[in-house]
């Protein structure tokens, strides 16, 4: 029987250091042979679609190992503050998205930089000032944290007395006032949930275009780090007339502080899914972000805040991840600061080895000890290089470096030495927190600095990626990490290629930013296709 598709160029197979290719061969959506070009010509018939690339690189599917496109959504809608510097430029954005607005609807805005700020208090008075008695609800770049007008805290009847059953919190002045400034999900729902929705028609028209986006970006799956309300519907709902322009594994959350009992309804989802998607385990979060002062370090910031877990008893984390592991499900856990990290590689090197993968996510600083003790447990790790080259500066003048001190700074995003102590490392963007850009990710792991910024100084470049470990980032390792086989390309295996105009592990990352994707394949069906 012939292949479905002959694909020539130079095939990079990921198998080992310098194991190459002349092309490869797609049938029924899997990998029939890699090899020579007399191999490949071998399962070539009437019906197949030869396809010669000439110079451009054909790589293992990409993954991005953490996105929110569902949460996504809900969250970049309105305004795009990214990119804002100052109070201004947020006022201009806002003004301009006024413009379009009718006037019963709520102006929003998202990707606010809290930099913008400078040294002053993060209150809602810009917002009043922009719309005054239009609500107003905006949500930050890291997506743990909101702003809203006072005319949106009135209709949420949101009066700062509010209590949660985890770290979240509705921000204060000191009268007792409220400033708008909401931190973590259980607050800023609050006011959210108040927002008039899309229709379910325009959510998932939106959707595809999103998936779309990132497959024309270089990918060809993601890794869910949630399971959004709708979520599966939506998914059912493109897969009624079209197929998903990316796979997807979904995993969903256990909230912090809710009963151990939950793992009972995660464990139900498990294996749930469609044709390119499935939900498969759990997300946890022991702490929040150091930008809004909810991670969870072992001394204040400077403004006395990120002192505790989101979980108020940090013990019923231990709980259900002990619980989690009996049952043999996979988990991903967020954890930021440097107690939150301690914490959890804690508690997974105390979990019976072998039982199910245990990641951790983000990881933004780290000491030695911790370092030692993370490549001891056997934990698996996944972190964003972009988190690191657009929101921090080398002179330490941005708010997460302002917030936590040099000391600490210089043991932030210590991809390189998680790598050399022989810990599994996947990459990713966390979608809508910063672009979903293959190649800007990969030129950015090895920089330290914005790929297209080459007046900007690199931030502790001694932590920065090989060529090839960027490139395992996308590859092999988002299936490492989360106990699987993958990202390679070898017989039997499922055909998700990505093709690019250049070599990622020659390229020089200067220019890699620059790479253009050729072609993205998925299940042997091409997504993006190859220019004529």
């Amino acid at each position: 029987m012939s292949a479905d598709f002959a694909i020539f160029g130079n095939v990079v197979t990921m198998v080992g250091p310098s194991d190459v290719a002349e092309g490869v061969a797609v049938r029924d959506g899997r990998i029939v042979a890699v090899g020579s070009r007399d191999v490949i010509m071998s399962h070539v018939g009437q019906d197949t679609s030869v396809l010669e690339l000439h110079d451009s690189t054909v790589l293992p599917g990409f993954v991005d190992s953490h996105i929110h496109p569902v949460f996504g959504l809900g969250l970049a809608r309105g305004a795009d503050l990214n990119g804002c510097d100052s109070l201004d430029d947020v006022r201009q954005r806002l003004f301009a998205e006024l413009d379009t607005l009718r006037a019963d609807e709520w102006l929003l805005g998202w990707g606010l930089d809290p930099n913008v700020f400078g040294d002053g208090s993060v209150d809602n008075s810009v917002l009043d000032e922009v719309a005054g008695e239009r609500p107003v609800f905006i949500r930050f770049f890291d997506a743990h944290a909101a702003l809203a007008s006072t005319a949106a805290m009135r209709i949420a009847q949101c009066d700062g007395t509010e209590t949660f059953d985890d770290g979240s919190r509705v921000v204060t002045d000191a009268e007792g006032r409220p400033t708008g400034y909401l931190l973590e999900v259980n607050a800023f729902t609050l006011v959210e949930r108040h927002v008039p929705e899309q229709t379910f028609d325009e959510r998932v028209e939106r959707l595809y275009a999103l998936l779309r986006q990132m497959a024309e970006a270089g990918f060809t799956a993601g890794q869910v780090q949630d399971l959004a309300p709708e979520t599966e519907d939506l998914l059912r709902a493109i897969e009624a007339a079209r197929e998903l322009p990316i796979r997807l594994r979904m995993s969903p959350w256990f909230y912090p502080g809710t009963a151990v009992e939950e793992v009972e309804r995660l464990q139900a989802l498990q294996g749930v899914g469609g044709r390119r998607w499935i939900v498969q385990g759990v997300k946890l979060m022991i702490d929040g972000t150091i930008d809004n002062g909810t991670a969870w370090l072992h001394e204040p910031d400077c403004h006395g805040e990120s002192t505790a877990s989101l979980w108020l008893a940090p013990e019923g984390y231990r709980e259900a991840m002990v619980e989690l592991d009996r049952r043999a499900i996979p988990t991903t856990t967020h954890a930021i600061g440097d107690a939150g990290i301690d914490y959890v590689v804690d508690v997974i090197a105390s979990l019976p080895r072998g039982s199910a993968t245990h990641r951790i996510e983000h990881i933004e600083t780290m000491t030695d000890e911790t370092l030692a003790a993370f490549i001891a447990s056997g934990a698996t790790a996944s972190m964003q290089p972009t988190h690191c080259t657009l929101y921090t500066k080398a002179d330490g003048t941005d708010n997460w470096s302002r917030r936590l001190g040099s000391d600490r700074t210089a043991r932030g995003f210590r991809m390189h030495d998680l790598v050399a102590g022989g810990v599994p490392l996947a990459l990713g963007s966390d979608w809508p927190v910063a672009p979903s850009d293959a190649v800007g990710i990969l030129a950015d792991a090895q920089l330290r600095r914005p790929h297209d910024r080459p007046d900007v100084v690199p931030i502790q470049p001694d932590q920065a990626l090989s060529a090839d470990e960027a490139l395992r980032g996308f590859t092999v390792e988002p299936h490492r990490t989360i106990g699987q086989e993958g990202g390679m390309i070898v017989v039997g295996a499922p055909a998700d290629l990505t093709v690019l105009d250049q070599d990622p592990r020659t390229a020089d990352p200067t220019t890699l930013g620059d790479a253009r994707v050729v072609m993205t394949l998925v299940a042997g069906q091409v997504v993006v296709q190859p220019e004529r």
